[in-house]
């Protein structure tokens, strides 16, 4: 399905304190594909992420949708395909109630009442939280909000779903919650994190920047056992390929 390509061509961000936080990046995801963009903090993770639903406008360079051209005017459109999960959920929690929150964009696409009540119920169950739907999302714990963020995208049921650091601040059963949710997710999921644990067991391909540059990009297991890769990039295998400390026997 063409519209589901991601494809991003000689991006460049450049901050305005001059900060060059991405520098003539380009790739191409396609429908389907569950990828990992890695790199130590300050590669440019979070400002490339931020660009796929144009949070962030380029310095120049361009990132398509399938055919579509992301710009202001086709902004809204964008939005509807591709679901942003922020590393704060405050960021995108703003509403007086869960429900309100989760119910949020939905409402704005037009769909009746009873539509959007069953769309928020859906999601409330699939991320675990329908105890907190008429609780406000400043009462809630730093978990708990992660989940609510969640649910309030997919409440508009994305073809791509783009997640910054989705485990910050879960427990490890909500951890194994999410990871089982983004299973689950048939379209194209696209997600920074420093749990490498999670990129190697839910990524078929690994994207690594570093200082704002592609520095590789190829299958999660090839990136994972190239260790002069990964100390270039200040990075570590995964705690599941790393030798037991005593008896040298990995896991």
């Amino acid at each position: 399905m063409s519209h589901h390509i991601v494809e991003v061509k000689n991006l460049r961000h450049v901050y305005s304190d001059g900060t060059v936080a991405i520098k003539d990046i380009s790739f191409i995801i396609t429908h389907g594909e569950s990828v990992g963009i890695i790199g130590a903090n300050g590669a440019g993770k979070s400002t490339l992420l931020q660009h796929l639903n144009g949070c962030l406008e380029p310095t120049s360079g361009s990132i398509h949708i399938g055919h579509t051209p992301l710009s202001k005017g086709t902004l809204p459109d964008i939005r509807r395909t591709v679901g942003m999960v922020f590393q704060e959920p405050d960021d995108q929690l703003f509403m007086p109630t869960v429900f309100d929150d989760v119910a949020f964009g939905p409402l704005n696409l037009g769909f009746s009442p009873a539509d959007v009540e069953e769309r928020v119920a859906d999601v409330l169950k699939l991320v675990g939280a329908e105890h907190l739907r008429d609780k406000p999302p400043y009462h809630l714990s730093g978990g708990e909000k992660k989940r609510v963020a969640i649910a309030t995208v997919l409440s508009m049921s994305p073809d791509i779903l783009v997640m910054d650091e989705p485990t910050n601040g879960l427990d490890p059963f909500a951890r194994r919650q999410l990871m089982q949710l983004l299973r689950d997710f048939k379209h194209t999921r696209i997600f920074t994190s420093h749990d490498l644990d999670m990129v190697l067991e839910l990524c078929e391909r690994v994207i690594v920047l570093h200082e704002g540059e592609v520095f590789a990009d190829g299958s999660a297991l090839e990136i994972f056992n190239n260790e002069k890769l990964l100390s270039e990039c200040r990075l570590e295998k995964p705690l599941s390929m790393q030798g037991c400390p005593v008896c040298g026997i990995t896991c």
